[in-house]
């Protein structure tokens, strides 16, 4: 809950991750507070009214969990709404004449997320989703100890760097520091 206060304030794309991990965290747990304070909470170096509030955000994202049938797979309704809201600023970057550099940053990109897409089985995913999961994967391999080709690492830093720049343009937006029109 504290990370995942700083993170969306600071890195939108790091925030989607986190809440990812969380999620997973959660599923790992069995939905079990009981065991999530076990595992997770009772590490925190915080006192006994944060860990209170940490207990109750991890209960109510079980609820959702559980509310919006993510229980197994899937992702909660207020992260897809994160990519939504970046799918919608990203397409709005994309018409912009004043973001050329943002432009050539996803068409660098495109490749790769065709590429992706094409291994996905067919999944019909928003682009901007398409490469948190390529970031996500990437993550859970490193986690796991596994190899990752040079050609993955390759596309890895393409969307890395590209969801970086949405990032960045993000906070600027909610800055009220994007300009895309004059």
């Amino acid at each position: 809950m504290i990370v995942a206060r700083q993170k969306r304030k600071e890195n939108i794309a790091e925030y989607l991750l986190y809440m990812w991990q969380i999620e997973d965290l959660i599923r790992a747990n069995g939905l079990d507070i009981e065991k999530i304070k076990q595992t997770v909470i009772a590490h925190y170096d915080q006192p006994e009214t944060v860990k209170r509030e940490i207990t109750q955000w991890y209960e109510e994202l079980i609820e959702m969990m559980r509310s919006e049938n993510v229980v197994e797979k899937g992702h909660l309704q207020l992260n897809k709404n994160v990519i939504i809201t970046l799918t919608d600023l990203h397409l709005r970057l994309l018409k912009s004449p004043k973001e050329m550099i943002y432009g050539a940053a996803y068409y660098k990109t495109l490749p790769y997320i065709v590429q992706l897409r094409a291994k996905s089985g067919g999944e019909d995913l928003p682009e901007i989703e398409t490469c948190f999961n390529a970031i996500y994967g990437y993550l859970i391999l490193r986690m796991k100890g596994e190899k990752i080709s040079d050609e993955t690492m390759e596309g890895i830093r393409q969307i890395s760097a590209f969801l970086a720049l949405l990032a960045e343009k993000y906070r600027a937006d909610m800055n009220g520091e994007l300009r895309l029109e004059d």
